[in-house]
């Protein structure tokens, strides 16, 4: 699952390396979190564009959203068969502008168990382009509003010692065809969203402020520890495994 993500360089960087034309000014954000507005990188008409949407995909068919649940990520597995999905698939696939996420490591159960957080970024630096899906709603008022979310597939090595799930990041080759809607079918695309090599990610532990989404600060992206290249190493999967299921209650993202 990836229930919190950051964006934290120059709108400029985001800019050049996926290669739309909008010159959007938007502030680093440390905590991005389900509900609120996120940047995507989309394909229209053969051109990439930027776009704020609301995190937390509303199918194009839902009639009202009262009720549905908060769907944040998409599972690959079934993306292809299941009705949220596949429409998006098709049609509105899009990439988050994201530098990395926050995922949480259980241990133990009940009101004993403790979540400790740690930051996921690339290991060389760069922007880290998170699979995403995205859909236009549009309601009987008239009202619109865009929504989207993160694709999910199996946790690589590193991740595994925290966590099952982990957010599909794409190579900078393998964006192009995962934006190419008209060119790319969807089992392609969804073939291109796998567990990324163990060597692309570093794995920290950070503090405990960045459990509130209210907080959104620079504190919250400095390791505990000094950095290394993975965190792991002391590391073993909880061998009680309670995980989150990615399109159900999303909204228990702790």
């Amino acid at each position: 699952m990836c229930g919190r993500y950051f964006a934290l360089q120059a709108p400029e960087i985001f800019r050049q390396l996926y290669g739309y034309p909008e010159r959007p000014n938007f502030p680093p954000r440390y905590n991005i979190a389900p509900t609120q507005p996120v940047a995507l990188v989309i394909a229209e008409g053969g051109a990439r564009h930027f776009r704020l949407v609301r995190w937390g995909l509303w199918p194009s068919w839902l009639k009202d959203p009262k009720g549905f649940p908060l769907v944040i990520n998409a599972r690959v597995e079934t993306i292809q068969e299941k009705p949220s999905f596949r429409g998006a698939l098709r049609h509105r696939r899009c990439v988050f502008l994201a530098d990395g996420f926050y995922e949480w490591r259980r241990e133990g159960s009940g009101k004993s168990a403790t979540k400790t957080p740690f930051m996921i970024r690339r290991a060389d630096g760069a922007p880290m382009a998170l699979a995403g899906l995205w859909e236009n709603w549009l309601g009987a008022d008239g009202s619109e509003i865009d929504t989207a979310a993160i694709v999910t597939t199996g946790a690589n090595g590193v991740l595994a010692a925290i966590h099952d799930r982990m957010p599909a990041i794409l190579s900078a080759e393998q964006v192009e065809p995962w934006l190419d809607t008209r060119g790319v079918e969807p089992g392609p695309a969804a073939a291109l969203c796998r567990p990324c090599p163990e060597d692309w990610l570093t794995l920290d532990p950070v503090g405990p402020r960045v459990n509130d989404a209210r907080n959104d600060a620079p504190d919250l992206v400095v390791p505990l520890e000094t950095p290394q290249r993975t965190r792991t190493d002391s590391l073993q999967p909880p061998a009680d495994r309670p995980r989150s299921s990615d399109e159900d209650a999303q909204g228990a993202l702790f």
